[in-house]
């Protein structure tokens, strides 16, 4: 997760949003910022961690270069219509929600976000959708969400930190195992992990044991945030010439090139016979 620019414009300091919601925890009462340099426009939560980011002049994209990596999972699935339906853990500046709502018209898309208030500046100032049919959002608690429900998803990606970068619940065995029996057969789980974290082995260690070592693990992005996949169905077996062509077809479809993603996969990662399996 990268750290705010050293220069910026402060545009919103502890929005509230008044709104009261049901939740079995109280919302995080840290403020909710927002700063902007050189036409990008960066969210905050009471620290200097980004926790999300616009080009104001192409709000549609990604662009952090970890949310790009997120949605590698467009590579792995080949089938047309996948993802139906999508889980996000934490909305953040809604990127991802964006992404998939601009770019998979079929998607069916479910946010959870603890804080209302993130909600608030991710319509007003980060062009977040409204349309309910598409992109359903709900305030409340990710774990709680993932643990008391049953509905499968094809795709559930987590990316849910506090002001201090870290993940708390979201990052525990009980959780992984929650997303697990979430995911449709055909189902991937993508997880945004701090990858210079002293703490990353052992997150990949409990993501592993929630998924029988059915997970991969791709390369630190620069930002030293990694992006791990896991499947407890179906699984995933590609080459690394379909995954090329994947992503050549995504470049066409929405503008998002994970060419580059691919070719440092190959370069730290040995893939027997050239297979990706999952």
């Amino acid at each position: 997760m990268p750290r705010r620019p050293d220069a910026g414009k402060a545009l919103a300091d502890g929005v509230q949003d008044n709104r009261g919601v049901k939740r079995r925890k109280e919302p995080p009462q840290h403020s909710v910022d927002i700063s902007e340099e050189a036409g990008v426009r960066y969210l905050h939560f009471g620290s200097d961690w980004v926790q999300g980011a616009m080009r104001i002049a192409r709000p549609w994209s990604l662009e952090l270069a970890y949310t790009r990596e997120m949605m590698a999972g467009l590579l792995l699935r080949e089938e047309t219509g996948w993802p139906g339906s999508a889980l996000l853990v934490g909305l953040g500046a809604g990127s991802l929600a964006k992404f998939i709502y601009r770019n998979l018209p079929e998607c069916r898309s479910t946010v959870v976000e603890i804080n209302p208030r993130v909600e608030f500046i991710a319509r007003q100032y980060f062009r977040l959708p409204d349309d309910p049919a598409r992109l359903s959002l709900v305030i409340g608690d990710g774990a709680d969400y993932m643990l008391a429900g049953n509905r499968p998803f094809d795709y559930i990606l987590v990316d849910g930190f506090d002001p201090n970068a870290r993940a708390g619940v979201l990052d525990t065995l009980p959780f992984y195992q929650a997303c697990r029996a979430r995911l449709s057969d055909r189902g991937l789980l993508a997880v945004n992990l701090l990858g210079r974290g002293k703490g990353f082995a052992a997150s990949v260690e409990r993501l592993a044991a929630a998924f029988d070592g059915r997970v991969a693990v791709f390369p630190s992005s620069d930002s030293g945030n990694t992006i791990a996949f896991a499947t407890g169905g179906e699984p995933v077996e590609i080459t690394l010439e379909a995954l090329r062509e994947n992503a050549l077809q995504l470049r066409k479809a929405s503008g998002l090139d994970l060419r580059s993603t691919i070719s440092r996969l190959q370069l730290a990662h040995p893939l027997p016979g050239g297979v990706l399996r999952i």
